[in-house]
């Protein structure tokens, strides 16, 4: 019997996540809300073979600390991450051998972006639902609209400096775009870019399962 443990709920709900990897056979997966300290010392008691870290809890709780995964990695446990506080975790403890998935990650591996609330989110606590939007998504977008010809890179740098300047649980499109220097027309054209785009922390997290997937194949 394989048995994993994913933290996720907030970039990937829970029903999603199952489409892709669920319990069958000689597998058991272990789906969990965000990650804080202390939770890995406790469900290691499950013994779980595999752990991926996407979501955890960054100002709400104390944030799972590097010692942690090392203690658990030392005990022969595959460690994953991606997407949020995993990607963040992965991008520290690479070299120890935490294994690193997707966009977020290699942004900061990459040091293209530094700091925790690139990533953190307000959410509510009971529904796991995202109250804001982080930074990365947003940048992620705007990237994507310059190489649309949405927008100008020099408009983008405007958006993301506003962000960047925005306390990260108010951060959402309607107040960025609100302060921008952008004209009406093409807010219209970005918000219908924006409504179309994809979630690149909900992309990183299906490719962590995927991965996972054909690993314990």
């Amino acid at each position: 019997m394989v048995k994993i443990i994913i933290y996720t709920g907030l970039s990937l709900p829970f029903d999603e996540a199952r489409e892709i990897l669920d319990s069958h056979d000689d597998i058991e997966i272990i789906y969990k809300r965000p990650i804080k300290r202390g939770d890995l010392n406790h469900d290691m008691k499950e013994n779980p073979d595999i752990i991926a870290i996407i979501d955890g809890v960054f100002h709400q709780n104390s944030a799972v600390g590097h010692k942690e995964i090392l203690n658990v990695m030392k005990k022969g446990v595959k460690v994953y991450g991606s997407s949020s506080m995993g990607a963040l975790r992965a991008s520290e403890l690479d070299v120890l051998g935490m294994k690193g998935i997707g966009y977020c990650y290699n942004e900061y591996a990459s040091g293209n972006i530094t700091s925790d609330d690139d990533v953190a989110v307000m959410l509510d606590s009971d529904t796991l639902e995202a109250l804001s939007i982080p930074l990365i998504s947003m940048n992620y977008v705007f990237t994507n609209a310059v190489k649309e010809n949405i927008i100008t890179q020099e408009e983008k740098e405007e958006l993301v400096k506003i962000t960047k300047e925005t306390y990260y649980p108010q951060r959402n499109y309607a107040q960025t775009l609100s302060q921008s220097s952008l004209n009406e027309d093409k807010k219209g054209e970005l918000i219908n870019f924006i409504r179309n785009s994809k979630d690149i922390k909900k992309e990183d997290a299906k490719t962590l399962l995927n991965h996972i997937k054909s690993v314990i194949k």
